[in-house]
């Protein structure tokens, strides 16, 4: 096995190791249940889910240099935000506002997960070694943006099932 099939191999299963994890945490849980927040500054499940898919999907559609999933699911959300706001750096009001039902977050969640598919599918040496973030030091390559990427949900992921189990389910 070469080196970049180990490498796709390797970022595919952590993908899909996440996909499975939205739909897990998400699977069967009401609106008052994804909006439960342990306290009024804490953020909600539905609020983790809805972020951390986001964030996957404006990170790997960059690096992927195509159009984000999020368009064709925005209006459906609602959301009082900006077009493309992902959830960095926002308040509390914000993330009281993430009121969606499951299906409405898995659903999004497995369309991002099929656009990263699509792109892992295709990634080649060079590709991973691109850079696509010149504003750190040393510049973010598309195969350190990958694995921030997964790191980031699965650190998200941990939040929201802990959140789950706060609320007996």
């Amino acid at each position: 096995m070469s080196d970049l099939t180990a490498t796709r191999e390797l970022l595919t299963d952590s993908f899909d190791r996440v996909r499975e994890l939205v739909a897990d945490v998400a699977d069967g849980l009401s609106v008052d249940r994804l909006t439960y927040r342990p306290d009024a500054d804490a953020n909600s499940i539905g609020w983790l889910l809805w972020h951390l898919t986001r964030i996957q999907d404006d990170h790997v559609a960059g690096a992927a240099e195509v159009d984000q999933v999020w368009p064709e699911w925005r209006d459906r959300f609602a959301l009082p935000f900006d077009d493309f706001a992902t959830g960095y750096g926002q308040q509390p009001a914000d993330v009281a506002a993430v009121q969606v039902p499951a299906e409405l977050l898995a659903g999004y969640h497995a369309d991002v997960a099929d656009l990263t598919q699509r792109y892992l599918d295709g990634l080649t040496e060079e590709e991973l070694k691109r850079v696509v973030d010149r504003r750190w030091d040393p510049p973010v390559t598309v195969s350190v943006r990958l694995v921030s990427v997964i790191g980031d949900c699965l650190q998200h992921l941990g939040q929201a099932a802990y959140v789950k189990g706060l609320t007996g389910e």
